[in-house]
Parts: C-alpha cells; structure tokens; sequence
C-alpha cells in the first residue's frame, strides 16, 4: 500500500538531509583533525616559556613518579623567583594587588602544569599504579573540550530561503502523489516549525524531518473516531438506519456487503435496502450479496422510488426487530443535479443514524473532491475508501478526512467479505515508512 509514494518520500528526505549536511560542510571547513587531543591543546594556550618547560614532561621517557614531582616542583620555584623581581618595581599600594593578581596567574600555572603531570603520567606510564580519580579527572576535562568543540562543528541552522527552496522537491512529489494542497500547506508549515533557525545536529536533520511528516500526518486524523458496532448496539430504538452513496465504481456496493459481513461477525442483523433503482443490474448485484451472507434484502422494480424502497426496508427492520439497516444508493455525481434531490429525499425519508462516503481510493485528489461535494450537499459523517490495497500514491487516504473533517471508519483491502479493515492513522504512517 502507498509503495510509490513511500519510496519517492524516502528519497526526497534523504537528498534534503544531504544537502544540509554538504552545504554546511562547504560554509564551514573541517580539519582531518578537528579536535587536537587536550594535553596538546593546553600547551598552545599557554606562554612560549610555559610550553618549554613542560614539553619534557611529555618527550620524555616513562619515569617513576616521585622523580616527576620533584622536576615539577623544581619548576615551580624559578617562575616564583622571576616573578619576584617585578613585584620590586611597583609601588607598596600596587604591589599587594599585583602580588595577589600574580598568584592567581601562578596558581592557574601550577593547576595546568599539575594537570599535564596527571595526564603525561597516565599515558605514559599506565602500569605505575596511578589512582583512578587522576584519570577521571583528566577525561572530565578532555570530555567538556570535545564537547564544545563538537557541538559548532556538527550542529547547523536552516535559513527560510534555504527552507523553502528544499521543500520544493517534497511539494512537488506530494503533489504528484495526490495529496491536497491544504495538507501539503499544514505539512510545510509543520516542517518548517521544526527546521527552520533552530540548531540543529547533522546526524538528526533526517531523523527530524521524519518525525514532523509523521507527526503532521497523524494529525491529519485528529477528528472524533465512529465506532460502528458500539453504536448500533447503543441505539435504543432499531433499527440503526445507514445510508451510503459515491460515484458508479467506486466499490460501494462491495463495501456495503463488506460492512454487512462485519456485524453478522458481531452478532447483529441486518436488512439491505436496493435504493439504486437507477443503474442495470444493481439489485441483482446486492442480492447476490445478500444470499451469499444469508441476509433479508428489501428491493422493488427497476424505477421505482428509492426513498419508498428505503421506507420499506426500515419498517421490515422495525417489525422483524433487526439492529441495522443499510442503504445502497444510486452512484452519482454532485453535477447531477436531479439525482442529487433524489438522494436528499432519501434522507428524508429515512432519516439515517449514519451517512457513509464510499471512495475509491486510488482516483487520489478526484475522491476527495467527490467527498467534498457530498459532503456539502448531504453532510456525511464518515468514509469508506475502497480499492486502498492497491493504492500506490496515497494522497486520497492523506487528505480525505482533512479535508471534509470527517472520520475514515474502514479501508478496504481486497476482494473478500473479510477484506475490510478497520482505520488507524499508524496504518498511514508505517506504509509511508515513516
């Protein structure tokens, strides 16, 4: 299901991912080493002298400890001794300030060179029995270093224009899948919530953009759900009446056999009404329904009223105490004008609990506008998209209930009784791979 449009949406992801990525990669060049190790860092930050008079402590061989921290106090005294003769020079005031200034400096100095020591002494002799927190502290350190160098490195922002222009190619495979452009709009705008000037790491651009379609297409769906079986059994008075109707081959009668299998599973009965008085061999083909499920169908002759036929239908359902009664109405387009009225009386007359919308759902943007226009001519409560099996593209399941704000109730998914599954948006989003 959705094949076609899955395998285009997960290659128009994976081209804007890398275009992120190799673009940010060309504002910014990167070193083949990016993050020098952190004693070598330490070493350029401090003085030319401070440098040379630690690099033996690196160049030098393994040596045992307490010979290390004997070369290192020895040190520390000579950058006391030169510092004494600058305090000399500066007035008493001056000078207790400065000596406290220089001791800040010097204890700053002695923690790094400390800290060189530790690190020198664990690389270089990690069988002298070195305690473990000199090693924790080290990687600690080294560990925040990497940290803030990596995150300028590897995070990216994404300007509007930048936005717009690699979300064309998506709009433009959205399109060509059917999808509506009220949906594609919500998406855009959903997406770009989610990218657009926010610091975000390379290695998720992908990761994020899938998130948001999967998020903008599962509120596609965020209308109140019908659950048919709860609501037949919940009607006080039966029979609970539903009305279908589409166009001519839209697998609506199919649908209604369907839907009459599913509650004689739930242990419900059912009367079919033969309203379609209007198409050859329309009765005969729902009674073929109803003596393959053992159901009672009410039907008249070809020309006949089908709103007298649903009358008669309910007032059997009422008298036999059936708890449903669906309606098969004639196909039609809302260009039809006559038989447009028709199916109006026959709301009338019947007063259904339920008026269903039978789809087809591989004719994309052409199902939703027939969903649109019944919806506005007779206001209809939820959907059936046929054929959904077969559906390469997608784009009718994607935008119908977005669009008419109604609940999709059921897909249908093959050719057998059983072949009617009941709707989840998960079944939208995972056939989309996301």
């Amino acid at each position: 299901m959705f094949k076609f449009l899955k395998e285009k949406l997960k290659g128009a992801i994976s081209k804007i991912s890398r275009k992120i990525g190799e673009e940010k990669l060309a504002e910014e060049p990167i070193k083949e080493k990016p993050i020098e190790p952190a004693i070598e860092q330490i070493k350029k930050e401090k003085t030319v002298e401070t440098e040379e008079k630690t690099k033996p402590i690196i160049k030098e061989k393994p040596i045992e400890t307490e010979k290390i921290i004997q070369k290192e106090t020895q040190k520390t005294k000579e950058i006391k001794e030169k510092t004494e003769p600058i305090k000399e020079k500066i007035s008493e005031e001056k000078a207790a300030e400065e000596e406290h200034a220089e001791d800040n400096i010097l204890e700053e100095e002695l923690r790094e060179l400390e800290y060189v020591k530790k690190v020198a002494i664990e690389e270089q002799a990690p069988q002298a029995g070195i305690k473990e927190e000199i090693k924790e502290q080290a990687l600690e350190k080294k560990k925040g270093f990497f940290s803030r160098i990596t995150e300028k490195i590897t995070t990216t922002k994404i300007s509007r224009e930048k936005f717009e222009s690699l979300f064309s190619e998506l709009e433009l495979i959205l399109m060509e899948n059917n999808v509506a452009m009220e949906v594609i709009d919500k998406i855009k705008n959903d997406l770009s919530k989610n990218l657009v000037e926010k610091p975000i790491k390379r290695t998720r651009v992908e990761e994020i953009i899938k998130e948001s379609l999967r998020s903008s297409i599962e509120d596609l769906f965020n209308v109140d759900k019908i659950n048919l079986i709860k609501s037949i059994k919940n009607k006080g008075e039966k029979p609970f009446v539903i009305a279908f109707f589409g166009i001519n081959g839209s697998g609506k009668t199919t649908s209604i056999a369907k839907v009459a299998n599913m509650l004689k599973q739930n242990k419900l009965s059912v009367v079919l009404a033969a309203s379609d008085t209007f198409r050859a061999a329309s009765i005969e083909q729902l009674q073929q329904h109803a003596d393959k499920l053992g159901v009672k169908m009410i039907r008249h002759d070809y020309g006949s009223d089908p709103a007298a036929v649903a009358f008669d239908a309910i007032k059997h359902a009422k008298a036999k105490n059936a708890d449903a009664v669906l309606i098969d109405t004639a196909g039609r387009l809302h260009s039809q004008q006559n038989l447009m009225e028709e199916m109006k009386k026959i709301m009338r007359v019947a007063k259904p609990d339920l008026k269903v919308f039978v789809g087809e759902s591989i004719t994309g943007n052409d199902c939703v506008e027939q969903a649109q226009s019944f919806n506005d001519a007779v206001g209809i409560d939820g959907l059936i998209l046929a054929k959904a099996d077969v559906d390469e593209k997608g784009g009718a399941a994607i935008s119908v209930s977005y669009i008419t704000k109604k609940p999709i109730m059921y897909l249908g998914v093959g050719q057998e009784y059983k072949d009617l599954k009941e709707f989840e948006p998960r079944i939208i989003v995972e056939s989309l791979g996301l």
